[in-house]
Formats: C-alpha cells, sequence, structure tokens
C-alpha cells in the first residue's frame, strides 16, 4: 500500500509486494494511466546497484490501482483480456513519446 499525493512534485515512490515465490519485491512507481475509467499503474523492479545493467531490456509490471480514501492499494491483473488491452494503450503511449 503507498500514498500518493497528487499536488506535489513527483517523487520516486516505492511499492513493496509479495512476488509469487513468497518474495518481497520493491517496484518503482512510474506512471498512472486511465484506461476507460480505471487507473493502472506501471512500475519497475528496483535493481541493486552491483545488478545495474544499461543494455539490459527493462520490464515493466502493470497492476490496478484501487484508491480508498487517502489509501491506495495494487492489485495483480488476472484477466488476459483486461491485462492486454492496457498493455496496448500503454505501450502506444510510450511509443509517441519516442
Amino acid at each position: 500500500m503507498a500514498e500518493i499525493n497528487e499536488n506535489q512534485e513527483f517523487e520516486t515512490q516505492i511499492i513493496e509486494t509479495i512476488d509469487e515465490n513468497g518474495e518481497t519485491v520493491e517496484l518503482e512507481l512510474l506512471d498512472i494511466v486511465d484506461v476507460e475509467g480505471v487507473e493502472y499503474a506501471v512500475l519497475q523492479e528496483v535493481e541493486e546497484d552491483d545488478e545495474y545493467d544499461e543494455d539490459a531490456e527493462v520490464e515493466a509490471v502493470l497492476m490496478r490501482l484501487i484508491r480508498k480514501g487517502d489509501k491506495v492499494t495494487f492489485e495483480t491483473i488476472d484477466d488476459d483480456e483486461e491485462f492486454n488491452i492496457v498493455n496496448e494503450y500503454i505501450t502506444s503511449l510510450y511509443a509517441e513519446e519516442d
């Protein structure tokens, strides 16, 4: 769970979650997008400094963002169709920026 204050300058937001192996994983919040009225977070796994590889392909993690009052939670996207729609939208956004 993380809090996001949209009135302040964007600061690096680190989200801790548990992966499918029960390991704690730190993810950096890169972007929040709205797709068909639902907010989604674009996250990237935080790498240790000694693991950084400039040439490595970066994989994004997509999660549904749920706001309840001041609290924000992130949920996995289990539905393949929903995931594909969000992935295509985000891919098109970043392609336009390049």
